[in-house]
């Protein structure tokens, strides 16, 4: 609390980890490392008899993390599942606190 002078410290450091979280970088291999396994484990659902494979994930240059993520039908991938992917990320890499957007495009 301001008024009362207490954990004014763990506010500012918080807010430090974010930017810290938030400017992070990781590189296309690592991530098709981390996570092509993760969605063959537990692929997107097949839409009007058509399967999604995702092919290749990679990090767009923007301030804030923001990642493309190729697929043969980006159209028919569901929110439910955009989640799923974005709380995997947060799992696996530290962007507690970031605002996070995925973007799925055509191979």
């Amino acid at each position: 609390s301001v008024t009362e002078k207490q954990r004014l410290l763990k506010v500012l450091e918080t807010a430090m980890e974010v930017y810290q979280n938030r400017k992070q970088r990781i590189s296309t291999s690592k991530l098709n490392e981390t996570l092509l396994p993760l969605i063959e484990s537990n692929p997107p659902p097949a839409l009007r008899g058509r399967f999604v494979k995702i092919k290749y994930v990679t990090q767009l240059p923007l301030p804030y993390p923001a990642f493309a993520m190729f697929s043969n039908h980006p159209k028919f991938i569901r929110d439910d599942y955009k989640r799923y992917i974005e709380n995997q990320m947060r799992e696996h890499y530290n962007f507690k606190g970031a605002p996070m957007e995925i973007y799925f495009r055509e191979k």
